[in-house]
C-alpha cells in the first residue's frame, strides 16, 4: 500500500498527517519527537519516493536514515533496517517475538535487514522505542 500523500508538488504538513492518520497521529509525533530528542543534529525530512509510493518521512544523521515513518490511511507504518550486530542485539532482548520474526524472516542486504511495522495502535510503541535505542546505539 502506498502513501496517502501522492500530490509530488505538496509536501506534507502536521495538519494533513492528522487528518490523514487520525488517532495514530499522537503516536507518529511520540516517535518521531522521541528520536529527535537523542541528538539535536538529527535532520527530519519529507520526501517524495515516486508516483507509484507517495511522501515518506525520515530521520537522518548525516550518514544514514535512523528510522523510517510512512503514512498510511489511518495509520503508519515504521521503517528500520539493521545490521548483523544490531540483529544479534535484538535477538536477545524482550522485544515482542512478532517483531523478531520479522527480522527473521526479512532478506539480508549489504545494508542489513529492513523492516516495517503496522503502528494501528501503541502496543507496539516501547518496543519500537527500543528498535530505535538499538539503531542509534549501533
Amino acid at each position: 500500500m502506498k502513501s496517502i500523500f501522492i500530490d509530488k508538488l505538496k509536501t506534507p504538513d502536521d495538519s494533513d498527517l492528522k487528518s490523514g492518520l487520525k488517532d495514530c497521529f499522537r503516536w507518529w509525533k511520540e516517535l518521531e519527537n522521541y528520536t529527535l530528542e537523542f541528538d539535536a543534529l538529527y535532520k527530519p525530512l519529507w520526501k517524495f519516493a515516486s508516483e507509484k509510493f507517495g511522501w515518506g518521512f525520515q530521520i537522518k544523521d548525516k550518514k544514514r536514515a535512523i528510522v523510517y515513518l510512512l503514512p498510511r490511511d489511518k495509520y503508519f507504518k515504521v521503517g528500520l533496517v539493521f545490521g548483523k550486530k544490531a540483529v544479534e542485539k535484538i535477538m536477545s532482548t524482550n522485544i515482542h517475538d512478532s517483531i523478531k520474526k520479522l527480522i527473521n524472516d526479512a532478506p539480508e542486504y549489504a545494508e542489513g535487514k529492513g523492516i516495517r511495522i503496522d503502528v494501528k495502535d501503541d502496543s507496539l510503541l516501547n518496543d519500537i522505542k527500543a528498535l530505535i535505542q538499538i539503531k542509534i546505539k549501533g
